[in-house]
């Protein structure tokens, strides 16, 4: 997962989209990347490392211009580096510059398509320096000196007919402006914004409305499944639909997990939607288990807060902030190699033991992916003296990788994959174990937008919505995303220095 940022504004954009990468760090920590463009020329700063550890004064100070692109990004096939940062660089045509969310599930197709027949080159192994190369084939394709609004349009269509799988893009065309564009399911999310100013409205690209919010930018409205934006120099928006059969299937993990709460996606509140989840929840476990004591609800600090809040209110039980977090250890879900998660969950969380001592917890997450994570804190929980831990996720098991932009581990490191909810309870220490139904997810995000056609839950039930992902796909998902295999690859890079790659300190 990656957080997009795009601007056209009046004036020097670089700090601005420094500050909207931040508010979206937490989809991704990986690396950090911003390009400008002015007078013709394209600056630019990315490297590993987060938002702040990246961009010092002196980078801010030449990232000249008025419109620019932005990336946040942690790996979704565990390949890491600077040379793997974003927004990626193509000299021809025009110039153009593309940063990338998502995963297209035919890029192998793809490569060996642009070796053979567009004579391109590829530098490293990202799908997103595919997703650029398409994007500039088609453009160059046209023969046009003086590339128009239409014809922006037109490469997007044929970008869509060739590219598969979840995608939204963000990018920036030397002297003519700003686009972007969905895929054709919107299954990746993509937002634009106006605001309005003494020298005329300036437009806003994001993965999230929150970006919006903190520049005080409007939100205008998602991107719409296959649909491209574009803000030329002048600052006027041109809007196209590009996709033959649209259709308003996200990702329904966005609303449990990865989306920050105060963003509206699609139209739906990822607030409401999480308060809604823990409602939902708590029918559920009044319905299993009318006669269960328990004495207190705890979080697992952040992103399941809110759907502890609604379950504690829908039982009428106390709910307390029992684990205290280190807001300085990232999000463990993101760490590579189960070590380093191991190590980091102990460094994140510390229970107080005064909400533990002698009671019945019950201890709610917003979902339970290689469950090394909940093991140890219900760990910590009869550590610190509970009588018994119950444990609740807000999202039901997951069971399958997500081919679509999620790093999700390989199938065989999923806890859940092939087990019963008991045997899942079993492994993890707890004394009982309760899961969302994928219905009651479903309607809890439906519920915000009826218009929406469905979500991709395809972690949840293995049905994966562009219907191009078959068991061969899926094993080398598998032989990619193990532990081990990730391991090999982060001990070559050490050993080579880094991937070969053009990497530009601006």
């Amino acid at each position: 997962m990656c957080g997009l940022v795009g601007i056209v504004g009046k004036s020097d954009i670089a700090p601005e989209i420094y500050d909207a990468l931040t508010v979206l760090q937490h989809r991704g920590q990986d690396a950090a990347g911003i390009m400008t463009c002015s007078g013709g020329r394209f600056s630019q700063r990315k490297s590993e490392g987060l938002v702040r550890d990246v961009f010092r004064q002196q980078h801010m100070q030449n990232l000249r211009g008025s419109i620019g692109i932005g990336h946040v990004r942690y790996p979704t096939a565990g390949s890491s580096g600077a040379a793997l940062a974003q927004p990626f660089y193509v000299n021809s045509p025009y110039g153009i510059a593309l940063a990338h969310n998502g995963n297209l599930t035919n890029s192998e197709q793809l490569t060996r398509e642009l070796f053979q027949d567009d004579l391109r080159h590829l530098n490293t192994d990202s799908d997103s320096e595919v997703l650029l190369n398409v994007f500039a084939h088609e453009m160059q394709t046209l023969g046009k000196l003086n590339p128009t609004a239409d014809d922006i349009f037109t490469a997007v269509a044929a970008v869509h007919q060739r590219c598969r799988g979840g995608y939204a893009a963000v990018g920036l065309v030397v002297n003519y402006g700003v686009l972007g564009f969905r895929d054709p399911l919107g299954i990746r999310p993509l937002v634009v914004g106006v605001r309005e100013g003494a020298l005329g409205a300036e437009y806003m690209l994001a993965s999230e409305s929150v970006a919006l919010d903190v520049l005080g930018f409007s939100l205008i409205s998602d991107v719409a499944p296959g649909e491209a934006v574009f803000i030329d120099m002048d600052g006027v928006l041109h809007r196209r639909q590009c996709a033959r059969s649209p259709s308003l299937r996200p990702c329904i993990f966005e609303h449990v997990y990865f989306a920050r709460p105060d963003s509206l996606m699609d139209e739906i509140s990822v607030y409401k939607t999480r308060m809604r989840q823990g409602e939902a929840l708590g029918k559920k476990i009044r319905r299993l288990r009318p006669d269960l004591q328990i004495d207190v609800i705890i979080p697992i600090p952040d992103t399941s807060r809110i759907a502890a809040q609604s379950m504690a209110h829908e039982l009428g039980i106390k709910f307390r902030e029992g684990l205290m977090k280190n807001r300085y250890i990232g999000r463990t879900f993101i760490m590579p190699g189960q070590s380093q998660r191991k190590k980091s969950v102990r460094q994140k969380l510390n229970p107080v033991p005064l909400e533990f001592d002698g009671k019945n917890v019950m201890l709610v997450d917003d979902s339970i992916v290689r469950g090394t994570t909940c093991r140890q804190i219900i760990e910590m929980a009869r550590d610190a003296g509970a009588a018994q831990v119950f444990f609740a996720s807000a999202a039901p098991p997951v069971r399958y990788p997500n081919v679509y932009g999620i790093d999700m581990p390989s199938a065989s490191e999923l806890i859940a994959h092939g087990r019963t909810v008991e045997e899942v309870c079993e492994l993890i220490g707890a004394d009982w174990l309760v899961y969302q139904d994928l219905d009651d997810l479903v309607r809890c995000s439906m519920e915000g937008n009826p218009d929406v056609d469905g979500f991709d839950c395809s972690v949840f039930n293995g049905e994966y919505i562009t219907g191009d992902v078959d068991q061969i796909y899926l094993d080398r998902v598998e032989s990619l995303r193990n532990d081990d295999a990730q391991s090999q690859r982060r001990a070559a890079l050490q050993a080579d220095g880094a991937l070969v790659g053009i990497h530009n300190d601006a």
